[in-house]
């Protein structure tokens, strides 16, 4: 990773949950000082063309803050509901926010059942699409004892309150290593629940003869997709359309492959955005349309971004439409919604992102294939430590800092 100051300042601190450096070194998602951010419209970006430097439109775009949490990385609100957002806290609380009100008991406790530092806690959380009725939610974490990579389905109990004792476990992916745990859940809008799940962690994703991204027999380095409806003995049903049910030697949950460390990922109607983190080189953004999304390879560990990394084939891999590199201050991609709150019209359409070193919101509009106008968003203030985005009920988008506060973008 870039810069010995970023290393050990992460030494002596909580880092956050999706660092882009190797198991050898410390965590890079460092939560001291950071380095300096490149000015905005420095001209370092690699798509957009003509105009690439130019600012967002200031004009109407601020940031509200909702409140202060311990180490916040996850924000999400159930369907249809306009009162309430919840709040991920890494450490294994879930919080509530209702009509702008942080409340003082949370809606679930797991810190016993957690283990919470550097990339592993609480890292995840979707509310089924019949929330309103089923109470179904679903969280991602590294469990305690075991460190395994775990999906986990709960119900509510009530509108602010879950009943921890209905949990019940749907995936415990064994990992040898504490970086790399992907963690972000999302219902597509086929109603069928996706699980970003990283490498397993360690330099060049050595485990294995070629890692465990392209080996389609872990489900690590994988974008899985699966019901959560039970199937007989399974605690989940595998769709089976999915692209590699009843190939020999491969899990059929797996829908797409080739990921290093798929921190956060959002769907935008018919197409998904996912920020890889890269490792000591390249940042990178993908958009896909679903209809080819099933089967699709993302390249690593042969291609880190549009770089070669190792001398091996991943064919017919799906290039990146934005990459961001360690040379220009970055350090781990965080991303990322695409706007579509009719409320601030200077982005709609765009899709915000940044860095969690760097901490400046960025836009872009993205396409199969590219991505255009990449900038800076004139006139907000950076945001430290940035370790997250979320999206409520009423599709506004929230902005995340390790360091506790959590923000909205509003209309100034």
């Amino acid at each position: 990773m870039r810069g010995a100051a970023v290393i050990l300042a992460t030494l002596l601190v909580t880092a956050v949950v999706a660092c882009g450096s190797d198991s050898e070194d410390a965590p890079a998602r460092a939560t001291g000082p950071a380095p300096a951010a490149a000015p905005e419209g420095d001209g370092h970006d690699r798509a957009g063309g003509p105009g690439t430097g130019a600012r967002t439109a200031a004009r109407g775009v601020r940031l509200v803050r909702v409140g202060r949490f311990s180490q916040p990385v996850a924000l999400a609100a159930p369907p249809g509901d306009r009162r309430r957002v919840f709040v991920v806290e890494q450490a294994g609380r879930i919080r509530v926010v209702r009509d702008g009100r942080t409340l003082a008991r949370p809606f679930l406790d797991l810190r016993g059942d957690v283990v919470s530092g550097g990339e592993q806690g609480l890292l995840g959380l979707a509310f089924a699409p019949d929330y309103a009725e089923s109470g179904r939610f679903y969280v991602y974490y590294t469990a305690a004892g075991s460190g395994a990579n775990t999906v986990a389905e709960l119900r509510a109990a009530s509108p602010d309150r879950a009943d921890p004792s209905t949990r019940r476990v749907l995936i415990a992916q064994r990992d040898t290593e504490s970086n790399h745990n992907g963690g972000q859940l999302a219902f597509g809008p086929d109603g069928l629940l996706y699980v970003g799940m990283g490498d397993g962690g360690g330099a060049n994703d050595q485990h294995g003869a070629r890692g465990n991204a392209q080996d389609l027999g872990t489900l690590l380095g994988k974008l899985l997709r699966i019901d959560p409806t039970p199937s007989g003995s399974r605690p989940y049903t595998i769709p089976p359309d999915n692209p590699f049910v009843g190939r020999a030697g491969a899990r059929g949950e797996i829908y797409a492959y080739g990921l290093r460390n798929p921190w956060r990922f959002s769907f935008d109607g018919d197409a998904i955005a996912i920020a890889d983190v890269g490792q000591n080189a390249v940042e990178e953004i993908d958009y896909v349309p679903l209809r080819r999304l099933r089967g699709a390879n993302f390249g690593w560990r042969p291609w880190e971004g549009d770089r070669r990394n190792v001398d091996e084939p991943a064919p017919g891999h799906v290039r990146p439409v934005l990459t961001k590199t360690h040379d220009d201050g970055w350090c781990s991609i965080t991303g990322g919604y695409v706007v579509r709150d009719p409320r601030l019209p200077a982005l709609r359409g765009r899709y915000v992102y940044g860095d969690f070193c760097l901490g400046r919101l960025r836009s872009v509009r993205l396409r199969p294939g590219g991505a255009r106008g990449d900038r800076a968003i004139a006139g907000l203030p950076r945001v430290p430590n940035l370790s997250s985005f979320g999206e409520d009920a009423r599709r506004r988008v929230y902005v995340l800092s390790l360091d506790g506060p959590v923000y909205r973008l509003a209309p100034r």
